[in-house]
Order: structure tokens, then C-alpha cells, then sequence
């Protein structure tokens, strides 16, 4: 019986190898702990030659919270004072013809889906950078995309502002999304950033077409372990950011190699267990 017992040992340190390696390796590599793994990533082409326009994403640094915007009602309001939780902020122009009003439909689609309370847990704000635009346009962007929602939603937690050129650059500027104005239309990325309640960057979100999983998990990643320690562990250790896809992706094989560990160290602990029990007469 000892042989068979040390050929399975032999095999379960195999395999558990194996499945170390191929995690590890920088084939497979995840990539927010591989910078070999980033190497691999294809990124998305910029919309347009522009050297004017794209996203130089500043994760860990600050935008003003300084800065003050007019809200719909047309008051003057700081950031200071709307991001009091984590805030998904999207830089958009209300008179848009295409991606910001598919960016902006796309959201309201979505945040009835995202798993945390909005206005208490977190904010969107809805900021033109088109300073010629005013408190009416957002009044009526705010209108037209509560009404799409079709789901009860708390108005102070989407929140759409204007603001003079001065204000629009600092904040801008600050999160490294830069656009250019032609004619009466603009050349700009499409993204959204999020930040935490001290304005700090955390998480830049691409395209027009946003996933409820992304929105919450970015905006745990805002709430800074408001959500306890051991939760947040447990999410990051299920879900990385993947910058090639510009989202989350479930760590199938980290869970799996995991699963296997445990299993095949559980059965070897029992064989050892078993095999010091003295046999009956």
C-alpha cells in the first residue's frame, strides 16, 4: 500500500507544480502583477491621429476638488462638494451627436444594475467640456437620460454639470483626458474615470458600453475598504483589472489552481493520516 500512496504524492506535487508555472509564467501572466504580461496586451487603437486628443490615465493622482462647475438649476457648486463618496465622473458634451449620447444611454441602463446604493455608497456626475454649453443643456440631458433609466434613482446621484474653459481644463487636465474642439463638434476619447471621496484616481473605464461588474468593482476599489478588508481581498482576488480589455475578468485560473491545491493537498493529508493507523488483528 506505501507505494501506491508515494506515486500519488509524486503526482500531486506534479501537478501542483504545473499549475503554479503555468499561473506564474509570463505566457499567462496577470496583468496587473506582470509587467512581461503587459507586454502581450493589445491595446485599443486611438479614435483619431489626433496628438491632440486621448487619455493619459493618472492613476493615484488628484483632481481639484476645487474647481466649481454650474449645476442644473444653474448655482455654482464645487467638487468638493458633490464627491463625498466614490463618483464616476464622465467627461461628455451634451450636444454630442453620437458616442457620448450612446456613452450617457449606456449608463442609464446600467447603474439600475449596480450593486451598491446610489447617492449613499457612490455619484455620477455628468460633466460637459464644451464651455459654451449651460445649466439648460443640462437640464435637458438630465431629463432625457432619467427618463430612459425607467427605474427609481435618487436625482443627487446623477448629476450633470457645465462650467466655464478655466475649470474644464484643471479638472481635465488633472485626469490626463485631453480633446480638441472642431468647428461646432469635438475630438475626444471615450472613457469615464473613477474617484475616490479625496478625489484621487483609481480606475479609468473605456468605451461606450459599460458593464454593471466593472462600475461596481471600480467603485469598491474607490471606497477604499469602506466595504471591510476581508470583502475587498476576496474581490481582487476573483477579479483583476486587465488593461488590454479596458475591464474585469474573472481569475478562472488562479480559482481553479486554488481549487486543485486544496483538493489534492486534503486527499494527500488523509492517505498520511490514514497510513499511520495501526491494523486490527
Amino acid at each position: 500500500m506505501r507505494k501506491p500512496r508515494i506515486r500519488f504524492l509524486h503526482r500531486t506535487v506534479f501537478l501542483i507544480s504545473f499549475f503554479l508555472i503555468a499561473y506564474y509564467s509570463p505566457g499567462v501572466a496577470s496583468p496587473e502583477n506582470s509587467e512581461t504580461g503587459r507586454e502581450h496586451l493589445h491595446h485599443r487603437a486611438p479614435m483619431t491621429m489626433n496628438p491632440e486628443v486621448g487619455i493619459d490615465e493618472k492613476i493615484g493622482d488628484f483632481i481639484p476638488l476645487d474647481a466649481t462647475f454650474l449645476d442644473e438649476r444653474g448655482q455654482p457648486v464645487k467638487l468638493s462638494e458633490l464627491i463625498t463618496v466614490p463618483t464616476l465622473i464622465v467627461p461628455i458634451y451634451f450636444s454630442c451627436p453620437n458616442v457620448c449620447s450612446f456613452l450617457q444611454g449606456s449608463l442609464a441602463q446600467v447603474l439600475p444594475e449596480v450593486r451598491l446604493k446610489p447617492d449613499k455608497d457612490y455619484r455620477v456626475l455628468s460633466i460637459s467640456f464644451d464651455e459654451l454649453e449651460g445649466p439648460a443643456d443640462a437640464r435637458k440631458a438630465r431629463q432625457t437620460y432619467r427618463t430612459a433609466m425607467n427605474a427609481p434613482f435618487p436625482e443627487e446621484a446623477w448629476r450633470f454639470l457645465t462650467g466655464d474653459e478655466k475649470n474644464i481644463h484643471r479638472l481635465l487636465d488633472a485626469a490626463g483626458y485631453r480633446f480638441a474642439r472642431r468647428e461646432e463638434y469635438f475630438l475626444h476619447p471615450v472613457a469615464v474615470f473613477v474617484v475616490t471621496p479625496e478625489g484621487r484616481i483609481v480606475r479609468y473605464l473605456h468605451g461606450t458600453r459599460l458593464l454593471p461588474l466593472d462600475i461596481t468593482l471600480a467603485l469598491t476599489e474607490a471606497a477604499e475598504g469602506r466595504l471591510g478588508g476581508t470583502i475587498r481581498k476576496v474581490v481582487q482576488f476573483c477579479f483583476s483589472y486587465d488593461p488590454g480589455s479596458r475591464g474585469y475578468v474573472f481569475n478562472l485560473l488562479r480559482i481553479s489552481a486554488v481549487a486543485v491545491i486544496l483538493v489534492a493537498g486534503g486527499f494527500a493529508l488523509y492517505l498520511i493520516l490514514s497510513g499511520r493507523k495501526k491494523p486490527k488483528d
